[in-house]
């Protein structure tokens, strides 16, 4: 293991993001189709909030019931609220330059899941434990 080596090793870029237009409906269709469990909430590429699946599991009953009979507890919820309302705003931030021991430590002493990497105020990719699990099984 190098130990200046940059999380852009091995952070996600292709980043799925929500805005503030976007509903609790959307979000949660994210989560499920693309099996993640963050999504940065972005302005004009800048990083403004982020959004967990915990984030929406707290407010809702999501899978909660699968009766066809029970109308979907989730549905009122997610139209009274908005994504702006239940996200983490200005979250910490680490930059691609940022090296995994730093990122990791970070990771742990402030018990996140997942942290944006932000370059010049531009969203460039996010890090997550799940990356830094599979960094430390392809290292043996």
């Amino acid at each position: 293991m190098k130990k200046k080596e940059p999380i852009s090793n091995i952070m996600t870029r292709d980043v799925i993001t929500l805005t503030l237009n976007d509903s609790l409906f959307d979000a949660e269709r994210l989560f499920k189709k693309n099996h993640i469990r963050h999504i940065p909430v972005v302005e004009n590429d800048k990083i403004i909030g982020m959004l967990s699946l915990t984030d929406l599991l707290r407010i809702s009953f999501v899978d909660s019931y699968n009766d066809v009979d029970v109308p979907p507890i989730d549905t009122a919820i997610y139209n009274m609220l908005s994504i702006g309302q239940i996200m983490v705003n200005s979250p910490e931030k680490v930059t691609s330059s940022s090296t995994i021991k730093e990122v990791a430590a970070l990771l742990a002493l402030k018990e996140f899941h997942a942290l944006p990497v932000v370059d010049d105020e531009r969203l460039v990719g996010i890090i997550t434990t799940t990356d830094l699990l599979n960094y430390l099984v392809d290292l043996y």
